[in-house]
């Protein structure tokens, strides 16, 4: 279906606009390097394409089922006399002030509750944006670009959370193709550290490293920008086996981070989280990958008392680090401890970023089975990726 699209003057990139895929990936279905197999995607293209449901051995689609509109004879009845279209979709200017005004409370409820409970509201105002951008003209267009851009980031970061990396790679070329379109050079460089994030997550050290690269020289690229590309491009290293030029590239983020910064170029992002700290327990977290497991749990044991609460979601990630960090230094009672409390919040947020470092920590204490809080954990685990309840 793919390559009939094609022929018919329909490219990979609208094709993936359509069914909330990235391009490459709908590529590689066309060159037969990939297969299309999970059901939620295949719902997807029916949707997107409008593929009647019988035709892919799916259900009657919702959007079948609705009457079909007859388009009236008569002309239509001229607007009010106070000149107010009642049938006009919402205007952009209301909802770019709504969507700045709301953003703070999603960037909380992810950060506190987990990204789960902002992922709904996050994702209908993108696509709402994503069909008002394409209506409107001028500024008003700029405007929905430049927020869209912001928070269609922002729902990559939700996606990548939850475990989700086609769709965290679908809304993060979104957003810069969004950025770029509205001459965010600040949102474009940010983005480009996204990305090396995500290729951090999926071990793409050399993508990593490039794309962190990229970042830091951007002409977008603010004081805590830079610093968060710097640490991105140290942990890149660190997966190669480079410990110095890691550390370098540590030290030189950590010392922007500290320093004053009074630019307020990137204040429309959500940057509140790159601080020393931050640095800190991504540095503690490279050195278990180094070898140096010891001063990393004393690492992690100094961030987590100054992490802010606000930061739930995260503290579940650290504590499963330094869980794995206590249980490569040969502490397993220690290990489980941290190991628990992670789980605990874990099973609130649905990180899948927690339920990784949690399995990490699980098999690095494999060797302790016998130990009464090791078994524990462990058990309780096997319940949460069972997805069964836990006891808390």
């Amino acid at each position: 279906m793919f390559r009939l699209l094609k022929t018919a003057g329909i490219y990979p990139s609208l094709i993936a606009r359509a069914c909330d895929m990235t391009p490459s990936r709908v590529g590689e279905v066309m060159s037969g390097k990939r297969r299309i197999e999970k059901i939620d995607l295949i719902e997807r293209i029916a949707d997107g394409l409008h593929i009647p449901g019988r035709m892919l051995g799916l259900a009657s689609r919702s959007w079948e089922l609705e009457a079909p509109v007859r388009q009236p004879r008569h002309r239509q009845p001229e607007p009010s006399a106070g000149g107010t279209d009642h049938n006009a979709p919402i205007d952009p200017e209301l909802f770019v002030s709504h969507l700045r005004g709301a953003m703070p409370g999603h960037y909380k409820a992810a950060n506190l509750l987990g990204s789960r409970h902002a992922l709904d509201p996050v994702t209908r105002h993108v696509r709402l944006l994503d069909r008002l951008q394409q209506i409107a003209e001028g500024r008003a267009r700029d405007e929905l670009l430049t927020i869209g851009a912001r928070t269609a980031e922002f729902l990559g970061w939700l996606n990548q959370d939850l475990g989700n990396f086609d769709r965290a790679l679908f809304w993060s070329d979104r957003a810069m193709e969004w950025a770029q379109e509205a001459g965010d050079d600040v949102m474009a460089a940010y983005v480009l550290f996204r990305k090396s994030n995500q290729a951090t997550a999926q071990r793409n050290a050399p993508k990593a490293v490039s794309l962190a690269r990229a970042a830091q020289r951007s002409v977008g690229a603010t004081h805590r920008i830079r610093a968060l590309a710097a640490q991105q491009e140290a942990q890149g290293h660190a997966m190669m086996g480079n410990p110095r030029f890691a550390q370098a590239k540590f030290d030189e983020a950590h010392e922007i981070a500290a320093a004053p910064d009074d630019s307020h170029a990137d204040d429309a992002l959500d940057l509140a989280y790159c601080t020393p700290t931050y640095i800190e327990m991504q540095r503690a977290n490279c050195l278990i990958e180094l070898g140096d497991p010891h001063t990393a749990v004393g690492m992690f044991e100094a961030e987590l008392r100054v992490l802010p609460p606000v930061y739930r979601n995260d503290q579940g990630v650290y504590l499963s680090r330094l869980a794995r960090a206590y249980a490569v230094s040969g502490e397993p009672e220690q290990a489980a401890a941290a190991a628990d409390r992670a789980l605990s919040i874990a099973v609130d947020t649905e990180s899948a970023r927690a339920m990784s470092e949690l399995s990490a920590a699980g098999t690095a204490l494999q060797r302790w089975s016998s130990v009464p809080q090791v078994a524990t954990f462990t058990h309780r685990l096997a319940l949460m990726s069972s997805g069964s309840p836990l006891d808390r």
